[in-house]
């Protein structure tokens, strides 16, 4: 990591994962193995070197993540040396499911990702437990999952606030007590903590301060270790956080194709990765990522997906 220039950042996709943990069993004629195989070389050929691509959840929520799918998929893609496929896991039980699909550094090489929320009346929502009892369990997870190899990627979910049930009320988590969440997982074993606007609750204002006390006094190797994953309604605005990142020094985005994607606790959808691209390549900064092929996978994708789903949606 600390080979990298200052001025290039990683960009991952995350559409396969995101958008696909969302779509219904009914739509799985249309979001098949095959296309989602198809999607993730396509975006490997365009310059991408980290992708989100599968959750171990249970299939009653994300249907189209049942364990013969990944490891339909897993087996489709293949093991590429330089390129992280990060497979979410959201307790012990996904961990056992991540070792059974063979995704670990002696099969298909995936990145373990672990997931939490900052703020604790979503994760009770999102995961069923409390923050304490989540770290407890993912604690043993990282124990094991350092004992073989595998490599973590962490979130931290809601890191900007959350938005209640009533729209005025924004909980929002202590900034020292999330700096001390980043530690912990670093200290766990994850090679990068993601912080994750997970409704867009933050302008570029707000955004620019939370982050700034994050790495207030930090070195470069824990800047290269720390990424950004904004939610909003409007993609540009979330890509205006990103820029607001960049200049405190944050150098790993998470975006999808078209912006979407979004959870069933309430976010709405990413950046877009296409103009997340555009941006960051017209001021020269580099991606590694071929722009015009991104635009290319974007209408791929539009086409093969989202709007077959939404014709069918409506018929």
């Amino acid at each position: 990591m600390g080979d990298r220039d200052a001025s290039e950042v990683v960009i991952t996709d995350v559409t396969l994962r995101e958008y696909g943990q969302n779509v219904p069993a009914s739509f799985l004629h249309v979001f098949t193995p095959q296309i989602r195989i198809d999607t993730a070389l396509k975006l490997i050929d365009a310059g991408f070197c980290s992708l989100e691509v599968l959750s171990c959840v249970h299939p009653r929520i994300a249907p189209a993540m049942d364990e013969k799918a990944i490891r339909t998929i897993a087996r489709g893609i293949g093991r590429i040396e330089k390129v992280h496929l990060i497979t979410l896991v959201p307790n012990s039980a996904g961990y056992k499911r991540f070792l059974n699909c063979d995704l670990g550094p002696d099969g298909y090489n995936h990145t373990l990702g672990i997931f939490f929320s900052a703020v604790e009346v979503h994760n009770l929502l999102n995961l069923g437990r409390t923050i304490r009892e989540t770290l407890d369990e993912y604690r043993a997870v990282l124990r094991d999952a350092v004992k073989r190899n595998i490599r973590v990627a962490a979130y931290i979910s809601a890191a900007f606030g959350y938005r209640g049930k009533r729209d005025s009320e924004v909980l929002k988590p202590d900034a020292r007590e999330l700096q001390s969440y980043v530690d912990m997982l670093l200290d766990m074993g994850a090679v990068t903590v993601t912080l994750s606007d997970l409704q867009g609750v933050a302008d570029e204002k707000e955004t620019g301060k939370m982050l700034a006390t994050i790495v207030s006094g930090r070195q470069r190797e824990f800047l290269e270790r720390l990424g950004y994953h904004p939610h909003h309604v409007h993609g540009d605005r979330a890509i205006a956080n990103s820029k607001v990142a960049y200049e405190i020094g944050i150098r790993r985005f998470d975006s999808s194709m078209g912006g979407t994607g979004g959870c069933v606790t309430g976010a709405p959808g990413n950046q877009p990765t296409e103009g997340l691209v555009e941006w960051f390549e017209k001021r020269g900064i580099r991606t590694g990522v071929d722009l015009e092929e991104v635009a290319t996978i974007s209408r791929f994708v539009e086409q093969k997906l989202y709007r077959k789903i939404s014709l069918a949606k409506e018929e």
